[in-house]
Parts: structure tokens; sequence; C-alpha cells
């Protein structure tokens, strides 16, 4: 396989620096390499002229990876007059460059002084679409627009609920919201079923500003962390652990601006594969697609064909089991894979942005969620997902001169949903 000069002397440099901090430990003719994050360790096997490892880079590039470089780089075998070998331990240090990548910083620096201000204004004007549902008797409930508001700036703004009603005040006093809630009825609306729905069409409805922007698309999911403990049976053991539950959560993002253009919640244990097609059929409604970037877990012919019936190329990458004998577009781009994959994996490596969004949600937002419930779990994850959608809009204000405007939003998942005793049931005793 060919490969750029320069990408293999980043190679070589990153596996200088791993044989230089870490301590590589050769067992049973193999060598134990750490990963450069220290979150893994990687098995190298030099044989003769065919090197390989089992870091997902080697097998995926089919290249000599940095850690393969590494054990190169600690051992030098030299040959002596009667045939014996010598190894030495090598102790250079090579300086590493990065890749840096130009940042418009009067634009950023806008954009995060304004943010806090512009949240407001934007959520404000995402909520003003949401109809509240009749009211036929009994006290008058909070309007449906000002408890998604109130959620969803409470999520953003990462405070406990009695800290953050001063926030809400200050909001009220400009308009934004017409009653400020008690801080215990915000923590009841994030219960309420109804809540799902409204989160998820506003997230997508927060998308639509970019949509003239973004072409190129990746999936991911990840977990956040909840309160709870599962356990475990330990077989190698023989005991019982726990383990963190997880809120499982499958979204679908813009290569550009990490914008999210869908997002779909399940059990912890659901199938990455099985949740491509509803993504891709989300994001389709209000986005011309080009590619679709994932990785191995969503490797299957349906979803290529899914891809491909949408006018989007799937950029997949393929397990080593594949094979290209499914024929049509799977047989296509798999040739492409394995006979072009510089080019290939240049369009694949698209997919390193959603875990960028997801790296953005975690840090800005919180790996993990403070509800107990199942549902107001779910809602909370939700709501992280809509601050982010926001967050980059503010981004784009400043730095690509977009201006969002929410008008004739979709209200038919809340007029079909939004029955009173649902949401206000639990929240009324508190307000």
């Amino acid at each position: 396989m060919n490969e750029n000069k320069e990408e293999v002397n980043q190679r070589q440099l990153r596996g200088a620096v791993i044989a230089a901090a870490a301590k590589l430990i050769r067992r049973k003719g193999a060598w134990i390499v750490p990963s450069q994050s220290n979150k893994g360790r990687y098995t190298v096997n030099l044989n003769a002229g065919n090197p390989t490892c089992t870091c997902p880079d080697h097998q995926t590039r089919g290249c000599k990876c940095k850690h393969i470089f590494a054990v190169e780089h600690v051992i030098e075998h030299r040959q002596n007059r009667d045939g014996s070998q010598t190894v030495t331990e090598a102790v250079r240090v090579t300086a590493l460059k990065r890749t840096a990548y130009p940042q418009n910083w009067a634009a950023y620096n806008e954009a995060q002084t304004n943010e806090k201000r512009q949240f407001q204004i934007l959520l404000r004007d995402l909520c003003a679409g949401i109809e509240n549902p009749p009211h036929t008797k009994g006290r008058r409930p909070l309007p449906l627009s000002d408890a998604v508001f109130a959620v969803t700036f409470k999520i953003y703004s990462t405070f406990s609920g009695r800290r953050f009603i001063s926030d809400l005040n200050d909001a009220q006093a400009k308009g934004y919201i017409s009653q400020v809630p008690h801080f215990n009825s915000i923590f009841n609306y994030l219960e309420s079923p109804v809540l799902g729905p409204i989160l998820t069409d506003l997230i997508v409805q927060s998308s639509l500003p970019l949509k003239a922007v973004e072409e190129d698309f990746a999936v991911d999911s990840t977990g956040f962390t909840t309160a709870r403990f599962v356990p475990w049976y330990d077989h190698k053991y023989g005991v019982t652990r726990q383990e963190h539950d997880w809120v499982k959560t499958h979204l679908m993002c813009g290569v550009k601006t990490n914008i999210v253009t869908a997002v779909e919640i399940h059990e912890r244990d659901a199938s990455d594969t099985k949740i491509l097609p509803s993504l891709v059929a989300t994001t389709a409604k209000n986005f011309k697609m080009e590619e679709i970037s994932a990785d191995k877990g969503y490797s299957s012919v349906n979803n290529t064909k899914v891809i491909a019936s949408h006018g989007a190329i799937p950029f997949i990458a393929f397990k080593n089991s594949a094979t290209g004998r499914r024929g049509g577009l799977w047989e296509k781009m798999y040739h492409f894979f394995q006979f072009n994959r510089p080019e290939f994996l240049a369009h694949y490596h698209k997919r390193s942005n959603v875990e960028s969004t997801i790296n953005m949600i975690k840090t800005k937002f919180r790996d993990h969620v403070r509800s107990k419930t199942d549902m107001a779990m779910k809602n909370e994850v939700l709501c992280k997902v809509l601050c982010h959608n926001i967050c980059c809009l503010i981004s784009a204000i400043y730095e690509l001169g977009i201006t969002p405007a929410f008008s004739g939003l979709g209200t038919e998942p809340v007029n079909q949903l939004a029955d009173r005793n649902l949401l206000f049931t639990n929240a009324a005793a508190g307000r």
C-alpha cells in the first residue's frame, strides 16, 4: 500500500515518543505496547517482513503503525560475526510536530463572550413555536414554552436547581419567559414523557439554519454515566462486580460545524447497526447528504443500501472478516477500501468529527446525568444535545455570518402528545 511520506514520518516520531516514555514488555515472542493515551495496550508481532499490531490504525490501514515503529525503535538487532544477536535499547527522543489548524480568534472570542446572552435569545425563539395543550379546569399550568426553556437553560447552566433560580429571574426580567417555576417543578418537568418528543423536535429545528453549510455527516454512539450501578459476573475471577449504568445516545452530526442533525436514545445494549437507518432518514428530510462516515460497528450491506438510497456515499470501515462477495455498492466500496485505501481513509476520517462533537457535549455539559428516573435521564441527555446545537449556532453567527430564524416550527409532536395530566400533574404541587 502506498503511503504519504509525511504520514510515515509522523508515525515514526510518535513511535519514538512511545519508546522513550513507556515501558514495552516482551512476552511469548510478541511485544506489549501501551497506547499513547495510556488507555489500553496492543500486541505487536515482528514477523519477518510482515509486522502486525492489534491497534485499530493497523487493522484499518494495513500499514506500519506507531506501535510497530516503537518496537523497532527500542529493539536494534545487531548481527555479530559468530551469528549471535546483541539487543540494545535506544534512548533517543525526537520532538513531535503536531498539525496545527487555523483559528479565527476574533470570532471565537466574540462567540464565547456573548454566548450566554445569545443562548437565551435563540432558546426563546425555538420555544416560541411550542403550543400549549388545551386548558379545561383547575389552576392554569405554566406555559409549555416556559417549562421547556427553564429545563433546557438549567442543563446549560450546570447549576443545581436552587442556585439556577437566579438565572431564571433574570430571564423573566428580560422577557424570555412569563413565569418563574419553583425549582422542584423543573425536576418534575424533566420526568414527563411529553418532553422527549418536544426536545427531539427542537434539536432537529435547531440544526436547520446550517442546512446550506453541511453536506457530509458522521454517526456514532456514546454513553452518559448515571448514579445507578449494575452488577455483572466476572467469570475469569468468579466474583460479582459493579459498574455505572449509562444512557446510550446515538447521534448524527455535520462534520463542518458539529451540529447534531438527528439523535435517538435506546437501551444501553442497543445495536448501533440497527439505529443507523432512522438517523439517516431523519437527516435526509432536511439536508442534502453527500457522504456519511461511520466505524466498523455500522458496517452492513443494509446500511450501505440505506445510505445510497438517500443519495449519499457510505464511507464505513470494513471488518477484517468482510469480503466483497455481496455485490452491488457493497462490493464497489470494499474494493475501493482495499485498493485505494489512502483516498478512502481521507473520506472515512471525517468520522473523527463526531467524536469531537461527543467530546464537546460531555466537556461543556458534563459526561454524566444527575437525574434518577429513566425518563428524566433521557430528557436530560436530550437537553444537553439541544444546548450543544444552540452553542454551535452561536459560533456560526460570528464565524460564518449566519442569522438563525425560527418561524413556523413543527409543533405536530407537541399537539399529539401534550396531555396536560402527563406534564403537569407532578409539577402543580411544586409550583
